[in-house]
């Protein structure tokens, strides 16, 4: 418990110092100061696998699957590049949302912070609740997996010209139901008073819309972790660290999106290989290292592959 206590605390401590002392002032952050930060998270992500080797050896922390500690490492590595590679449809679509409230640069970051902390408590719930059942029913597994692989196959066969409107979404339509919108952006304000009548400004809309949809992308993201360890700490840590990079790595890739799509490809390779996992996991388990290496190589192909045609094109 002391170490939970411990992780969040730091957690919290770094947003506080992220939003009051780093961007207190808005701006727009650059691609330079975006691959700085992008750099310095993914750095420590990679670091904590030296702590959580610590906490396993020295059996700081709960070891409820009594794995050893460098199972532990590659599980907790494991799982950190199946959430990041997971989050980059997420950079898709905040882009798309981005764009269509016409959210200025500058205040971009203000929406994702918020957004950020909204993500870790949902999560928290879904890796808390996820955990339960797949201890508690063996057979969630299977349901899981077909899931992933349900996913996948959505991807695979998705038709170009279906494209995300948020404008034209539920949750829009809903808030405009709750307090009226206002199209106009009062600097970094979420709420502005427009005859003396509260408005939700296009920052908090795309605020929730946002929210939303990182719920919605959290139904494949957890259990697709869940399929590597149902350690509850492995879990929620790979995935926070994921999440709190999610930000800079937006900033830093939003320019080149387009550079990156064939990148799609190596998700769905990801999202069948733990759903084909999770399906079998009770007649064979692949070893941790197949499973690592296979992720780390899915992006690899992915990455240099949408480089290469970028170039061609």
């Amino acid at each position: 418990m002391i170490v939970w206590i411990i992780f969040l605390a730091a957690i919290l401590i770094f947003l506080a110092l992220d939003l009051g002392v780093f961007n207190k002032t808005p701006h727009i952050i650059s691609s330079k100061e975006a691959g700085i930060w992008t750099g310095i998270w993914v750095t420590l992500s990679f670091c904590f696998s030296g702590v959580v080797n610590w906490l396993y050896s020295n059996e700081y922390i709960a070891n409820p699957t009594g794995i050893k500690p460098s199972e532990a490492t590659i599980k907790y590595i494991t799982g950190y590049l199946i959430e990041l590679s997971l989050s980059i449809d997420n950079i898709f679509i905040i882009a798309v949302i981005f764009a269509s409230f016409k959210i200025s640069q500058k205040y971009q970051h203000r929406v994702l912070f918020w957004g950020i902390l909204g993500a870790i408590v949902f999560r928290g719930l879904m890796i808390f609740f996820g955990v339960i059942l797949i201890n508690k029913f063996s057979w969630m597994t299977y349901l899981f997996g077909a899931f992933l692989l349900f996913t996948a196959l959505k991807m695979l066969f998705k038709k170009d010209e279906e494209e995300f409107d948020p404008k034209h979404s539920f949750v829009y339509k809903a808030i405009g139901k709750i307090i009226p919108v206002t199209s106009h952006t009062e600097k970094e304000h979420f709420f502005t008073k427009i005859n003396n009548v509260n408005h939700a400004t296009p920052l908090f809309v795309a605020l929730i819309v946002i929210e939303i949809m990182d719920m919605l992308f959290a139904l494949d993201s957890v259990p697709a972790i869940l399929a590597i360890t149902s350690d509850p700490f492995l879990v929620f840590s790979s995935n926070i660290f994921a999440i709190l990079g999610l930000r800079s790595m937006y900033f830093f890739l939003s320019n080149m999106l387009e550079k990156f799509s064939h990148l799609e490809y190596s998700l769905i390779a990801i999202l069948s290989f733990v759903g084909v996992k999770m399906l079998i996991v009770h007649y064979y388990k692949f070893p941790e290292w197949v499973s690592l290496g296979f992720i780390a190589l899915s992006l690899v192909v992915g990455i240099l592959v949408s480089i290469r045609k970028g170039k061609a094109d």
